[in-house]
């Protein structure tokens, strides 16, 4: 037969596959006390960390940043406040703004609008006027043209009255055949 391998622990004989049950369950004990050791020295290092940490320091940091916090949102709300009566004041401009352009645009078309009927007016008159020259032109050549007439007719009858007369005295006379 074979002959198996013996091992003597603490008063105790192992044989064959048993050594390395023993084996196995020394090194696994042998680890978690490592592991064990291991998280306990972190824990010291860890606890001696901690109670080297100054917690005025941090308190004075935090109060710092706290303060600084408090100066940048007053100054955020000073810029908002700010841009909102800039806002307010470039509204009240604008809307100053519209008003007047919307008067200028009346006056403008109130200007338009006179100068329109002073130019019709003017146009009227002037047509009327011409009108007027125009008609007393008319009646004045038609008054020369009827006094001319009237002359002429005059002038034709006092000829034919005086052609007459000679005529008459012509034929009236005997020693004139």
């Amino acid at each position: 037969m074979t002959e198996q391998t013996e091992m003597e622990i603490a008063g105790v004989k192992f044989k064959g596959g048993k050594i390395f049950l023993v084996l196995t369950a020394l090194s696994t004990l042998g680890g978690g006390a490592w592991a064990a050791f291991e998280i306990y020295k972190d824990y010291m290092d860890m606890k001696e960390i901690i109670a080297n940490i100054d917690t005025t320091e941090i308190q004075n940091q935090q109060e710092q940043i706290t303060i600084k916090l408090d100066e940048a949102i007053d100054y955020t709300r000073d810029i908002k406040s700010g841009l909102r009566d800039d806002i307010l004041a470039i509204e009240k401009s604008v809307d100053r703004m519209e008003d007047k352009l919307r008067e200028s645009e009346q006056e403008t078309r109130d200007i338009i609008q006179n100068a329109e009927e002073r130019f019709e007016n003017k146009r009227d008159a002037l047509q009327n006027d011409y009108d007027e020259k125009a008609n007393k032109l008319r009646d004045s050549n038609d008054q020369r043209m009827d006094d001319l007439e009237n002359k002429v007719e005059r002038t034709v009858q006092d000829l034919e009255d005086r052609l007459n007369a000679k005529l008459q005295r012509a034929l009236d006379n005997p020693l004139a055949n």
